[in-house]
């Protein structure tokens, strides 16, 4: 893999923060604290919510993010998949928002997820929580960092004890292998629950296997840089841009903790 140029990642860095802040914040009237949504919603594939806002913050970062990297192709929860992305070597992979269920019921647990992948991994990510404010970003060997303080993964030095999110079914057979553990309610958007591995508040995050790219990727470069893996239970990253982007079951931890955390996971 090429390395990617630092003057292309830096450049792009600050408008793709201002872009997933724009978004987020032409999202906030149709959100409506503890009551549902003003957006109109509606169903796919029977269970999943969409809403107005997801399609026009789609549309938005679609045409916005198109400006800044015409050459990159494009990948997005609420975009038809175009297989031209697959010869591809710069995709965006977006998520308007991510936590739709939240969103639309008034949890506060959502966000914009932008991640920028070259030839299968990520070198730009960025996560905005509009109701809580914060603006988690990263690019490739730059760091981590929220509202502009770097961040840094959780201190703890052992899985007992430590603090773990994730569907319920995952942590209770988490606790199995690792013993006593606390349990975190779980965050419904995904990729602000890795993001607060990256930031030290979960220690532990879990991850189902219904999981997307665009889910997880702005994340697993944010979780990188603030030294903490994202990997299946198996040990492997997750390469992204493939024909069907969706993942195993997957863990995010420290560095430190990844192989017990992964030796916990395993059947």
């Amino acid at each position: 893999m090429l390395a990617p140029s630092s003057e292309l990642i830096s450049s792009l860095g600050p408008a793709v923060r201002d872009a997933a802040r724009e978004a987020g914040a032409m999202a906030l009237p149709f959100f409506r604290a503890g009551a549902k949504t003003a957006a109109r919603l509606w169903y796919k594939d029977r269970s999943s919510p969409v809403t107005e806002a997801d399609i026009a913050l789609d549309t938005f970062l679609k045409g916005h993010l198109a400006t800044l990297l015409p050459e990159a192709a494009w990948l997005s929860e609420e975009t038809a998949d175009d297989p031209i992305r697959l010869g591809k070597r710069l995709v965006w992979i977006v998520d308007p928002i991510d936590g739709t269920r939240a969103f639309s019921t008034g949890h506060p647990d959502w966000c914009v997820s932008i991640g920028l992948i070259m030839e299968g991994r990520p070198i730009l990510g960025a996560i905005y929580a509009p109701i809580h404010d914060r603006l988690y970003e990263a690019s490739l060997g730059g760091g981590a960092w929220c509202n502009g303080l770097q961040l840094q993964v959780s201190e703890e030095a052992a899985l007992k004890h430590a603090r773990v999110a994730g569907p319920k079914p995952l942590v209770e057979r988490f606790e199995r292998r690792a013993g006593p553990i606390v349990h975190l309610p779980k965050v419904p958007s995904l990729a602000l629950r890795l993001a607060r591995v990256a930031d030290g508040s979960i220690d532990v995050g879990l991850v189902s296997s219904s999981s997307h790219d665009w889910d997880i990727a702005a994340a697993d470069l944010i979780l990188h840089e603030a030294g903490a893996l994202l990997t299946d239970f198996g040990g492997s990253t997750p390469t992204y841009n493939k024909p069907q982007p969706r993942h195993h079951e997957m863990v995010a931890v420290a560095s430190r903790l990844h192989p017990r955390a992964i030796g916990a996971m395993r059947t």
